[in-house]
């Protein structure tokens, strides 16, 4: 007998389906959601840099001819990334320490929570803001970013980013939380 071209409906939402611990009713944020948050957070980031150096940050982080110029010009083309990892490393943890999410997290409703659906511990959002400044890396950093992209949208890496898999976490609309996590969420 041939294949039914009927299938049976398992019920569920997404979360359910993919991983087995997720509560009722947790969704998974779509893809789109998570660029969006990402580049409004660096643009945040960047643009906030820009004016504490007098509009020059810019144009010294976008500029290799610093590095051909000489020791000093090099030294400062270096401090200058240096400055931009470092200040967008505190703030993902720090704004993951005090709201659980980043400002362009909260922004998209995207709540960055355990397999389980609970919230994460202070301890875990220092990895985690480690592990996202590989998207930032010149030229690999995109590389990094299509590739989560293409996992975040693939049912078998569980719609999930390697970012999401080291640190254990999942990226989900918060308000399809249970309520006792969502009331958490500042």
């Amino acid at each position: 007998m041939a294949e039914s071209p009927v299938t049976v409906y398992q019920g569920g939402t997404l979360a359910q389906q993919v991983l087995s611990s997720a509560p009722e009713g947790m969704l998974i944020a779509p893809v789109w959601r998570r660029i969006a948050a990402f580049a409004i957070d660096v643009i945040a980031m960047s643009l906030l840099l820009q004016v504490m150096t007098r509009f020059t940050f810019l144009e010294i982080l976008i500029s290799w001819n610093y590095i051909t110029e000489g020791a000093r010009y090099g030294a400062t083309f270096f401090v200058t990334w240096a400055l931009f990892f470092g200040s967008l490393w505190l703030y993902w943890k720090y704004t993951g320490r005090a709201y659980g999410r980043s400002l362009g997290q909260r922004a998209f409703r995207i709540a960055i929570v355990h397999d389980n659906g609970t919230l994460l511990e202070l301890h875990h959002f220092g990895p985690r803001a480690f592990h996202k400044l590989r998207y930032l890396i010149p030229v690999l950093g995109w590389f990094f970013g299509f590739r989560d992209v293409l996992r975040a949208r693939s049912k078998t890496a569980e719609y999930r980013t390697s970012i999401d898999v080291s640190n254990h976490t999942v990226a989900a609309v918060d308000w399809s939380l249970p309520s006792d996590t969502r009331l958490n969420l500042k």
